[in-house]
């Protein structure tokens, strides 16, 4: 039903890439790219991002920043934004592809029982990057739950 994943941050060099990797590395039969409203255009993956995320297996030595475009979002079956904000900024530029965008912290326990918003750490410090590649991995754990191929 949804091969084709779309992730999406701000810049497409700290959460979006590590959210790709995560999820092309969980679900290896979907398709799952990533791209930025405001992209670096070119940009290698932040280095604490990359770091974190080598540190659990992941590699983001070739990823470029990228943005997002029609093309991509309709090609996508499922995007995957970091905040309400992101959301509501596709549907904005995008209206077609509202009722297939949803939060990537979807799933993880938040205000009001609908998930949370995985914050920018760009410029920020350690500490920072350390917990948002946390809730990355654990909303990340929680899509592969619900997009899983059933076995056999």
């Amino acid at each position: 039903m949804f091969q084709d994943l779309l992730v999406v941050c701000t810049g497409n060099i700290c959460r979006s890439p590590v959210g790709e990797a995560l999820l092309a590395q969980a679900l290896p039969g979907h398709r799952v790219a990533s791209a930025g409203l405001g992209a670096l255009v070119g940009h290698p993956a932040d280095a604490t991002a990359a770091r974190l995320a080598e540190a659990d297996g992941l590699d983001l030595s070739a990823h470029r920043a990228r943005q997002i475009d029609a093309e991509m979002v309709r090609q996508a079956d499922l995007i995957l934004v970091m905040s309400e904000g992101q959301r509501l900024a596709i549907a904005e530029r995008f209206p077609f592809a509202t009722g297939k965008t949803m939060r990537f912290g979807r799933w993880l326990p938040g205000m009001e029982g609908d998930g949370d918003d995985i914050p920018d750490p760009y410029r920020r410090n350690e500490e920072v990057f350390e917990r948002v590649h946390r809730q990355l991995t654990e909303a990340a754990r929680l899509w592969q739950a619900r997009l899983a191929s059933p076995p056999g």
